[in-house]
């Protein structure tokens, strides 16, 4: 089902070459653009490390955190070892109870939403619903979310971020604190018995897993969730193309996922002076993939401009590629089929009332990605 074009900020610089330099923080990155490039760069951990702490994200996070996120700053053996102590949390959002969860959730978040003149997606609906269903993949009560829930869309880059980034870090320790005295079933419990190479976790690697937890993936599927009720709203063909054959859904899904690619891109560092599609890299320099530019490229996807819901086949890599593949991607998965599944049975259409376009401002590109502020009006489905 094609649609309109979409925005791609990286298309003349990928026709014209491999990279695009764009200026971070005062650091000259070369940022990998085609789909081919980015995969294999992906999978070179070797020439492009992922060990270094703090500088895996772009821009970089020294301000305002101060341990290494984990897994995700590490490269194998240790990524292997340390992923595979969490991965039994981020393993239950395929199972039956937490998907019931997310749907009882979801399902009472829209019969609220509709009742009401209007809704501002991102603060009042979004982030409610990625706080509390965060909550069932922790298996901590949901009472929880409300904390989480004040911390907005980005725990580092909403307001007071180096506060934040503080205030998450003394949180933390009083959750651990809490699970080494009274150990249960929950992610903090978890990580104060969990082990590595024969030894406890230090509580420097207890508090790397759970910044990454509550930090990586927290805006990515606030604006999946913006993103999806804005397009809807903008293109009320989808929802009818939906509910003609709720099995489209699947599909749809990573049609979303590639078209918004929530992360732009990742951080990578070069241990030794490196040439990089004819770039020149100092050791400790950083180089960017872009998933962005990948999950656009015209040489992997038919005219990539376009939003196919039913797209298949799919190759697009919005969750990572290579051994560093998200693990919140079933989360995510999760969140998205269900939306589209309880909004395909109870919502008939959304009324956009009012928008600011999510936008990353950077010194070679300008890139719209979801939205800041979204408010609409959900229609009742009729029967």
């Amino acid at each position: 089902m094609p649609a309109d074009p979409l925005p791609d900020p990286f298309r003349e610089a990928r026709q014209r070459g491999p990279i695009l330099k764009c200026e971070f923080q005062g650091e000259k990155v070369p940022m990998i653009l085609r789909h081919e490039d980015v995969r294999a760069a992906a999978k070179d951990w070797k020439t492009l490390s992922s060990d270094a702490p703090f500088r895996v994200p772009i821009p970089s996070e020294e301000a305002f955190r101060s341990v290494r996120q984990l897994p995700v700053e590490t490269n194998p053996p240790e990524h292997t070892e340390y992923r595979e102590i969490v991965e039994p949390f981020f393993r239950r959002a395929k199972e039956p109870g937490m998907i019931a969860q997310v749907e009882t959730l979801i399902d009472g978040l829209l019969a609220d939403a509709v009742q009401r003149p209007s809704i501002e997606i991102v603060r009042e609906f979004a982030v409610p619903l990625q706080s509390r269903a965060l909550t069932y993949l922790l298996n901590v009560p949901e009472s929880e979310a409300e904390t989480w829930i004040g911390w907005g869309t980005h725990i580092f880059r909403e307001g007071a971020g180096t506060q934040k980034g503080a205030a998450l870090e003394v949180y933390l320790n009083e959750k651990f604190d809490r699970a080494a005295q009274n150990p249960g079933e929950d992610f903090f419990s978890a990580l104060t018995q969990a082990t590595f190479r024969g030894r406890r976790l230090t509580r420097d690697e207890m508090l790397g897993f759970a910044n990454l937890t509550f930090a990586g993936g927290r805006d990515t599927i606030i604006q999946t969730v913006a993103f999806t009720i804005g397009y809807i709203g903008l293109h009320p063909e989808a929802l009818r193309f939906l509910r003609e054959d709720p099995k489209r859904i699947i599909n749809a899904c990573e049609e979303i996922f590639r078209v918004l690619t929530p992360l732009t891109h990742i951080g990578r560092v070069c241990p030794v002076e490196t040439n990089v599609h004819g770039a020149t890299v100092p050791p400790r320099g950083r180089v960017s993939l872009c998933w962005a530019s990948a999950n656009m490229d015209e040489n992997a996807f038919d005219a990539p401009e376009e939003m196919r819901l039913d797209r298949k086949p799919n190759p697009h890599i919005a969750f990572g590629s290579g051994v560093h593949l998200c693990l919140g991607a079933p989360h995510a998965r999760l969140i998205l089929r269900t939306l589209l599944q309880k909004m395909v049975l109870r919502i008939g259409d959304v009324t956009i009332l009012n928008s600011i376009p999510h936008v990353e401002r950077e010194q070679a590109y300008d890139r719209t990605a979801g939205y800041d502020s979204l408010t609409v009006r959900f229609g009742k489905l009729s029967t």
